[in-house]
């Protein structure tokens, strides 16, 4: 087990995210003022199928959130972000699950989705494709806004449970 996720797995009471960096906005690589895209990818839905990220483009405001079954904060965030996008999908609010957990991880990803009751689509990035382009430290958790332009308009590293409002603000802004 890594030193990181030794460290997710005690989740300490400080502990605000599975690697480096704090609950605060990440500025976006292009400092969010670029008309250019974000990288695309295309993985598999836990349960069947695969998701494209670039389907979304032009409709959707979707949240990309990279999470671990080892990361106790991210676990914390789940119930969240469900209930922000359970109230929010009807306006083209989508939130991308997506599971950073290594091969052979299907079956936990499963248990923990089901216990917390998630509904968003979970996807599984088992050799950290989607992850590298985004979040290379691959630290937990991590999201990614994009507005229905596919433009990138904040990233967040961690959570606390005020985190909540604020993720509340930027998705109800990019949604208007």
């Amino acid at each position: 087990m890594s030193c990181v996720r030794l460290v997710c797995a005690l989740g300490g009471a400080l502990l605000v995210g599975c690697g480096a960096g704090s609950p605060a906005p990440v500025p976006a690589a292009d400092g969010g003022g670029s008309a250019a895209r974000p990288p695309d990818f295309e993985l598999p839905r836990l349960g069947g199928g695969n998701v494209r990220l670039s389907d979304h483009f032009g409709k959707d405001v979707v949240l990309i959130d990279f999470w671990a079954t080892f990361c106790k904060p991210c676990l914390r965030a789940m119930p969240d972000l469900d209930a922000l996008y359970r109230a929010r999908k009807e306006r083209g609010f989508v939130v991308l699950g997506v599971s950073i957990d290594g091969p052979g991880s299907s079956a936990d990803v499963q248990a923990e989705v089901s216990r917390l009751g998630v509904t968003f689509p979970i996807l599984l990035d088992q050799d950290s494709r989607a992850v590298a382009l985004y979040n290379p430290r691959a630290s937990a958790p991590f999201s990614v806004l994009i507005g229905r332009d596919g433009r990138v308009l904040a990233k967040r590293e961690g959570y606390t449970t005020g985190a909540h409002e604020s993720i509340e603000r930027d998705i109800d802004g990019a949604l208007r």
